[in-house]
């Protein structure tokens, strides 16, 4: 992607007053995972304020998972330990969302099916982390850079995340937690072979 997304160019802004500050990039990944581990907590309660709220909390971690990166640009303070500390820290946030969907869910309708699908979006979140890293990896060959990611307009196919907020409060998360999973599902086998494409095609170069 040669732009870089609207969320980033934001966050690119907004961490500015951190660069100087003894804030380091890690503290904000871990900041990030707390807001995000909360935020699930509270999305398990089941009712629809304690999940509203939850829900704002993870689509603001999501926001926040681009200021780590950013500071650590700024300032110069990029760490491999950072680098290999964002993926765990996504891998974590989708991988208990997830779950805490599927246990607030599971007195549904949806029953037992809920935490069924709970599980497989926490396990295709956890796979997902390693694919990611091996796609970053073997990516690089071409001109040093990181594959990109489906986008349109300067959004990326992740920025739908941001959209579990209103739909938490409009009461339609467990038809969004539905779609999610099938998506999560769908996402880890193009993500799977976006991995073997690359490697294929760095093995014949």
């Amino acid at each position: 992607m040669k732009n870089d997304p609207w969320d980033q160019k934001a966050a690119r802004v907004l961490v500015r007053p951190l660069v100087k500050t003894p804030i380091h990039p890690n503290h904000v990944t871990i900041f990030n995972i707390l807001v995000a581990l909360i935020g699930c907590w509270l999305i398990t309660k089941g009712d629809a304020t304690s999940i509203g709220w939850g829900a704002t909390l993870f689509a603001l971690s999501r926001f926040f998972d681009h200021f780590d990166g950013e500071l650590a640009r700024q300032s110069g303070k990029t760490s491999k330990l950072g680098y290999y500390l964002d993926y765990v820290a996504g891998g974590i946030s989708f991988g208990a969302l997830f779950l805490s969907m599927g246990i607030g869910f599971s007195q549904s309708l949806l029953g037992g099916w809920a935490v069924l699908l709970g599980a497989a979006g926490t396990f295709s979140a956890v796979i997902s982390v390693f694919l990611n890293l091996g796609i970053d990896k073997a990516s690089k060959f071409e001109e040093g850079e990181a594959i990109g990611y489906p986008a349109f307009a300067g959004f990326e196919l992740e920025d739908g995340i941001y959209l579990i907020a209103p739909v938490a409060w409009l009461g339609w998360l467990e038809p969004f937690f539905i779609a999610a999973g099938i998506g999560a599902t769908i996402y880890t086998l193009w993500t799977a072979f976006s991995l073997v494409r690359l490697r294929t095609r760095k093995g014949t170069s």
